[in-house]
């Protein structure tokens, strides 16, 4: 058994994201061995010559060629695509994800999306700015049908927050013969007819070659007209300009977006001007419990890492 090695945590990608209290939260966690914050650039690029253990969001390949005793990369996202995966393994450098830490942050912001447009919030709150006392009809989540398509961590963490309202639920996964928490499972090939049969179709899955423009013209055209999409996937999975047909052409009643294509939205998208959409800036799971979970991992890690044992979330 050996040391517990030293961590580097980047601050590369991390838009805005309190890294400080990431890399408190692992350096608490880790008392015996050092915990270093690349703070710039600059520092990343000098920093990250003798570490085999590194933390952050993203890792260009740039970057990895100074990486010359990097051992394992802890990724803060679930989603490794972003990653130069293969020279990481040509390297054998061990990737690891974030993979579980997202269930209840991201879970809440569904189910707060959903209740929302049940309850039809936006539109009191533009009554309210016009000091409008006009009532309006609302709608009841009890008895509707969502359709989560992705039964991982984020995936079941909806479905448990949903169980309490009373609706059926249909889940979409690659191994539909695993079964799931849904009411009913079903494989991608089927997702077309799940978009037909559900008032709120929540995206949920990791961007790939069979996930990206999942849902396109001809899933948004046969959804209800009452449907609501809630997307905090990655925006590829949806087809931007398909999305904002039906959104304008009432094709379904709205949208609730963490997530967009391209990314950021540009300041002059059409999105930003619908009133049947919710945007928010791929922030649905910036809570600080989520850092606290991470760092329970990406600490564990250092000490599998030192013990020679199996690594937890290794992707590669």
């Amino acid at each position: 058994m050996g040391d517990t090695p030293d961590v580097l945590v980047l601050r590369k990608g991390t838009h805005g994201i309190p890294v400080e209290e990431y890399a408190a939260a692992v350096r608490e966690r880790l008392p015996d061995a050092t915990v270093r914050l690349a703070r710039t650039p600059d520092a990343e690029r000098e920093m990250i010559g003798d570490a085999r253990y590194v933390t952050g969001m993203e890792l260009d390949e740039a970057l990895l060629d100074r990486a010359t005793e990097l051992e394992v990369f802890a990724c803060a996202y679930a989603g490794t695509g972003h990653l130069p995966m293969d020279a990481l393994s040509e390297r054998g450098v061990a990737v690891t994800n974030a993979s579980g830490v997202h269930g209840p942050n991201i879970g809440e912001h569904v189910l707060g999306a959903i209740l929302s447009f049940a309850r039809r919030f936006h539109e009191g709150r533009r009554r309210q700015e016009r000091r409008e006392w006009r009532h309006y009809r609302a709608h009841e989540l009890q008895g509707s049908t969502v359709g989560v398509v992705g039964l991982g961590a984020i995936g079941r963490a909806v479905v448990d927050r949903l169980e309490p309202f009373g609706v059926d639920t249909v889940g979409v996964r690659y191994s539909p013969e695993k079964g799931g928490p849904t009411d009913e499972v079903v494989g991608f090939d089927d997702v077309g007819e799940v978009a037909a049969e559900t008032d709120y179709l929540v995206l949920a899955c990791p961007l790939t070659d069979a996930t990206r423009g999942l849902i396109g013209r001809e899933e948004f055209v046969t959804m209800p007209p009452e449907a609501v999409l809630v997307n905090v996937a990655r925006g590829p999975v949806v087809d931007t300009d398909a999305l904002v047909d039906a959104l304008r052409s009432n094709w379904i009643r709205g949208a609730a977006l963490d997530v967009t294509d391209p990314e950021p939205l540009p300041e002059d998208h059409p999105l930003w001007n619908l009133g049947n959409v919710q945007i928010t800036p791929h922030n649905a799971g910036h809570t600080p419990d989520y850092y606290e979970r991470l760092a329970d991992i990406v600490a564990g890690n250092a000490e599998r890492l030192a013990a020679g044992e199996e690594l937890e979330n290794r992707v590669n």
